[in-house]
């Protein structure tokens, strides 16, 4: 059964910067896992330091055990703390239902 994780984070001023050089391998990297279904980068409109990263995997038990420890997650596990203003909120989601048209551009 697929789950659909919601992260957000909430930066330090001016940590967008370092925060998307520590996150950027590890998404690069986890779409090419076999329970990796997609994944969605957002930034908050009105606080450019504010992101909300949406997730989904096959197999949860496969997330927790195997892939949150892989090597190429350690950097951003490690740095990361040091760039939050506040702790990250994360919150777990049964898919009901996928509509996509097409991929979405980032913003200019």
């Amino acid at each position: 059964m697929a789950v659909t994780y919601t992260t957000v984070i909430t930066l330090k001023p001016g940590a967008a910067a370092a925060f998307m050089a520590l996150l950027t391998p590890v998404l690069d990297a986890m779409r090419h896992e076999a329970t990796f279904i997609n994944a969605v980068l957002h930034q908050d409109g009105g606080d450019p330091d504010r992101f909300m990263l949406y997730e989904t995997w096959a197999n949860p038990r496969d997330l927790e055990e195997v892939q949150m420890g892989r090597a190429y997650r350690t950097a951003c596990w490690q740095g990361l703390p040091e760039l939050l203003r506040e702790p990250r909120e994360v919150a777990a989601w049964q898919p009901l239902r996928t509509d996509f048209r097409t991929a979405i551009e980032p913003a200019g």
